[in-house]
């Protein structure tokens, strides 16, 4: 039998996510969209829900709720704002390589503090030559007796200036094609984050660039093993980043359908709502089907990933859809909003503008394609 619905727990949960992004979110966004920086005070709202130890087992001090608990959360919270959705769902980016493949002494140092939200995490990967492509970064390491010392800059990483637990990727000075991933930490010399990005959308979810010049890492700080790094780094971005945008574009077309039917029974036109129109009729349709299919594929891949079975191809599937339909969705509720849709003091603008960052996040529509036509071929 294949069971659609979820746990009493996790219809619990949920409400607990909506009422939380509802009371702590909500409130924050005007300043996030005004300022475009982070709201330090609701990330010390998510560290005081735990929504930071979803993932974490208990023995670590998480909640140990896993993946599907962890899709509720940011779905419930990206409909009120997909920048803390973001940015929530790249702490648990950063989370995953030391939950996965991190020794017992790794795990015991950082992740009570992940968990708790004393320590903030993110991941970085992306370079100017290697995004999509991550053999083409061009950061390196090279041992110096037990330590390593790390050289490079790293672009577009989401909680750059916040984070100060960061898994990064690094490829051998001398062997270009062994990988391997390291725990950056806040405070070491040589490592700080620069130049902050100004993005179109997500406003108050930060994204900036880091730089590391000589910058000495212990090797209790390696991640997994030394050369092994690359399938490190992209697993977590394969099942838990991508996943993180499914949760993201789930919260965004559902927000943009609930202010589409509002708007629409209320706007008279032809001395009737304009939801009496069929043509409207069909884009919040379009819209409700582009949703439904959307939980169903990011619920099961979730799904299949608190079972402990390989669930990236199916994220690959997700996520594609997702942030595709989240797109359509904006779109389709500006075109509801008629000339509204243009004013900023409308959310349908923010969720244009947030809808464009969802697609390259944690891996481009087109890559995707090219993951899914690779496991169909296999």
């Amino acid at each position: 039998m294949i069971d659609f619905t979820l746990t009493e727990e996790q219809e619990m949960f949920r409400k607990a996510a909506q009422e939380f992004a509802e009371t702590q979110v909500a409130p924050k966004v005007p300043e996030m969209e005004e300022t475009g920086k982070v709201s330090l005070e609701l990330v010390k709202a998510m560290a005081e829900a735990e929504m930071m130890a979803l993932t974490i087992p208990e023995e670590y001090g998480g909640l140990g709720l896993g993946y599907t608990a962890r899709l509720i959360a940011l779905e419930e919270i990206s409909k009120v704002s997909v920048a803390a959705g973001m940015m929530l769902q790249v702490f648990a980016l950063g989370i995953e390589p030391i939950l996965k493949y991190g020794t017992d002494a790794q795990k015991k140092k950082f992740l009570p503090g992940l968990a708790t939200g004393e320590r903030l995490a993110s991941t970085a990967v992306t370079e100017a030559t290697g995004g999509s492509d991550p053999t083409g970064i061009r950061s390196t390491y090279k041992k110096d007796g037990e330590d390593y010392i790390l050289n490079g800059r790293k672009c577009f990483i989401t909680n750059a200036h916040i984070a100060d637990t960061i898994t990064v990727l690094a490829k051998d000075d001398e062997n270009p094609k062994a990988f391997s991933t390291f725990i950056m930490e806040k405070g070491m010399d040589g490592f700080k984050a620069t130049h902050e990005e100004n993005k179109v959308g997500m406003r108050g979810c930060n994204t900036g660039e880091l730089a590391y010049e000589n910058c000495r890492v212990p090797k209790e700080n390696l991640v997994g093993v030394e050369g092994k790094g690359l399938g490190v780094a992209l697993a977590a971005i394969g099942d838990v980043g991508r996943g993180g945008m499914v949760g993201c574009a789930l919260g965004l077309q559902a927000a943009c359908l609930d202010v589409s039917v509002k708007f629409a029974n209320e706007r008279i036109l032809y001395g009737k709502p304009i939801s009496r129109l069929q043509t409207i009729q069909n884009k919040l349709a379009d819209m409700k089907i582009d949703l439904e299919a959307g939980r169903l594929l990011g619920y099961r891949a979730a799904s299949m990933q608190d079972k402990g079975e390989r669930s990236s191809n199916e994220f690959a599937v997700a996520k594609y859809f997702s942030t595709e339909a989240a797109q359509r969705a904006a779109k389709m509720a500006s075109d509801i909003h008629g000339g509204y849709g243009c004013m900023e003091e409308y959310a349908v603008s923010r969720y244009m503008r947030d809808s464009f960052v969802l697609g390259p996040s944690a891996g481009t529509s087109d890559i995707m394609k090219v993951i899914i036509a690779r496991w169909t071929l296999s």
